[in-house]
């Protein structure tokens, strides 16, 4: 009877793991995933956009494998499973386009992936500069969908428009531009992908 109980807990577990497990499955071609991390950059991030997240990548399924296209150094697919654990406490957000089903057709959406390609292998852009000679993370999301799918998640903000007051993001500005800060630059950042109104959270562990 023991033995059998036993057992019974281990299936129960096993089920359970597995069920947590198979929520990515879920996930589609086109949806964003947020993500926070503790570096210095990533601290400064948060604290200027108000937000918890400093990183996000568009989801892309390849050969039944699920991926995260990033602008890291450089610009890259990453294994979904990977990119959730370099993230703090592999905690994670996605959120999925609402109607997806009907506006991201297998045509926009392979539009997407070809554009997307066309950044592959770019350096990450430090600076936050709003040309593709390189890139970010924000920024590379905000242009797979304007340019393959002719959908702008939100309207882009200015440098100046973010909280840059705080210590620690004087100190990154510093280090990054110097006494030449360009507040003017248009800036995309992960908090305002998020907050956009053409979105819909479908999976949350924050």
């Amino acid at each position: 009877m023991k033995k059998l109980l036993g057992l019974l807990i281990i299936s129960l577990v096993f089920y359970s793991f597995n069920f947590k497990e198979d929520k990515t499955t879920a996930f589609q071609d086109g949806d964003i995933i947020y993500q926070s991390s503790n570096s210095k950059q990533c601290e400064a991030v948060k604290i200027a956009t108000k937000s918890e997240f400093s990183h996000c990548g568009i989801i892309f399924i390849k050969n039944g494998k699920t991926y995260v296209y990033e602008a890291v150094q450089p610009v890259k697919m990453t294994l979904l499973k990977d990119w959730i654990s370099q993230g703090t406490d592999s905690k994670y957000v996605v959120q999925r386009l609402k109607n997806s089903d009907k506006l991201l057709t297998k045509e926009i959406l392979n539009k997407m992936k070809t554009y997307g390609k066309s950044f592959n292998n770019k350096d990450y852009d430090l600076y936050f500069e709003w040309s593709d000679d390189k890139i970010y993370c924000s920024e590379l999301v905000w242009k797979i969908y304007k340019n393959g799918a002719n959908i702008e998640l939100c309207q882009t903000k200015k440098l100046k428009d973010f909280n840059l007051n705080h210590p620690a993001v004087q100190q990154i500005m510093k280090e990054r531009y110097g006494s030449k800060i360009p507040y003017n630059e248009a800036v995309v950042a992960p908090s305002q992908l998020y907050e956009s109104a053409l979105l819909q959270t479908i999976y949350n562990n924050f």
